[in-house]
């Protein structure tokens, strides 16, 4: 009898520290952030209750007021929140970068795009070219525009908000289109109708990286800073690893 209540007193004990830990975080790392979730659970007891949205839509919700328990933004991002007060001091954790990638639709010759020039002329010769607006998307803007492109490739591009649109788009077209976004939101879609070409050229290759951090008016505050304790850890680094966040 007395171990029985000592089990039913240890289960009470463990549903009392288990707490709802809000995420607000960069889509491009939801590939790792899922199987992380299920870590902390095993490990920890807490759920992740994860939103995913692009950078530039989170520093809105950010200065609307919104507030989460964790961030997982690139740097830059973070170091204005944190100007900002939105973040706890000494609570940051790197989580990975994540690198851009190339695709075609399924079917569609693959196109060269192991140069820089390469990939130039896989962007004229394209039917359309698709990217995001948010970190990646703004990289690549830029890019096309160093490589003296963007003015004529600027009729047949198209935009999304997110990456998922993206892959969604070239994945119903019907043409010679050529898609751009993070790797890790590629590999989802491939068994879809995707083609993923490969990634940027190296010397142009751009990497977003990506770290979490406790928001200074977490309600679950002690719960988060044991879940950034457990990304910090080997288990954690080696559950992004896994999802291909460096």
């Amino acid at each position: 009898m007395r171990k029985v209540l000592l089990a039913i007193a240890a289960g009470a004990a463990l549903n009392v520290m288990a707490a709802e830990v809000k995420v607000l975080s960069g889509g491009a790392v939801e590939s790792g952030m899922h199987p992380f979730a299920e870590l902390v659970k095993r490990n920890l007891g807490h759920d992740l209750k994860i939103t995913f949205n692009t950078t530039p839509q989170i520093m809105k919700r950010l200065a609307a007021g919104e507030s989460y328990d964790i961030l997982v933004l690139p740097p830059a991002s973070l170091d204005q929140a944190a100007k900002d007060g939105k973040i706890a001091a000494d609570t940051r954790v790197p989580l990975g970068r994540v690198g851009a990638g190339i695709v075609v639709r399924s079917g569609v010759t693959p196109p060269n795009v192991a140069t820089v020039d390469a990939l130039k002329q896989a962007l004229l010769a394209a039917d359309s070219v698709v990217y995001n607006s948010a970190s990646s998307g703004i990289y690549l803007h830029n890019l096309f525009e160093k490589m003296g492109v963007l003015e004529q490739i600027k009729a047949k591009t198209t935009r999304y908000p997110d990456a998922g649109a993206v892959m969604e788009h070239i994945i119903k077209g019907k043409g010679n289109e050529i898609g751009f976004g993070p790797v890790t939101e590629i590999q989802p879609h491939v068994s879809k109708g995707l083609t993923y070409v490969g990634p940027l050229p190296a010397e142009v290759q751009n990497y977003t990286s990506y770290e979490a951090a406790m928001m200074s008016s977490a309600p679950a505050a002690e719960a988060a800073k044991a879940v950034l304790r457990e990304l910090a850890g080997p288990a954690g680094k080696a559950v992004f690893a896994a999802a291909g966040i460096e």
